[in-house]
């Protein structure tokens, strides 16, 4: 399973990720990195880059009794992605969904106090947001990153991700504008 291209870590992850990156040097960047896992990926990137980095705090929603496959994500403002055909598939109720949205709300909610505290989101106008995760198992989360950072900068949006877990379709086919996800998720630890 392409073990040549496996990482060593989080940070060599992000070494090799500004390397296919470097071409958006001069792009004005803005590097935002999904905590915890991202932010590591996401320094050495907007070292790279010369870019200043901060965080977005989004959440994958979970399925119903599989929370890690996703079927959605949820960001601040209230932005929602949503895999309706996901949803229809697993046969996910109405009342089911939105449990699950209250409560990833209230979870999104604390880690933004937590990572964020006060300070808002930085300005994205005119600029190409980089959404750096350590991993893109599903593209669910990045999505939802990459939509939010591509409406608002002017420069579109890119989602990077240290690799991908989930095979069995194009996790990356609406993640951002343009998705980079070079390799298989090593064990990042």
């Amino acid at each position: 399973m392409y073990q040549d291209q496996l990482f060593q870590d989080r940070l060599d992850a992000g070494r090799q990720l500004a390397e296919r990156l470097i071409s958006y040097r001069n792009e004005k960047p803005l590097i935002l990195a999904i905590p915890r896992g991202g932010v590591p990926v996401g320094y050495e990137i907007a070292r790279a880059l010369a870019a200043p980095l901060d965080v977005i705090v989004v959440r994958k929603l979970g399925a119903p009794g599989n929370p890690e496959f996703g079927v959605g994500a949820i960001g601040p403002g209230g932005i929602r992605v949503l895999d309706q055909e996901a949803i229809a598939y697993l046969h996910i109720s109405a009342a089911e969904l939105e449990r699950t949205i209250a409560a990833e709300q209230a979870e999104m909610e604390r880690r933004i106090r937590r990572f964020r505290g006060d300070r808002p989101l930085p300005e994205v106008r005119g600029r190409t947001v980089i959404v750096v995760d350590d991993g893109l198992a599903t593209g669910v989360t990045a999505a939802h990153s990459g939509r939010a950072g591509g409406r608002a900068g002017n420069g579109g949006g890119v989602a990077a991700g240290g690799g991908r877990v989930d095979l069995s379709g194009d996790p990356c086919q609406s993640v951002g504008d343009r998705a980079l996800v070079p390799g298989f998720r090593a064990d990042l630890g």
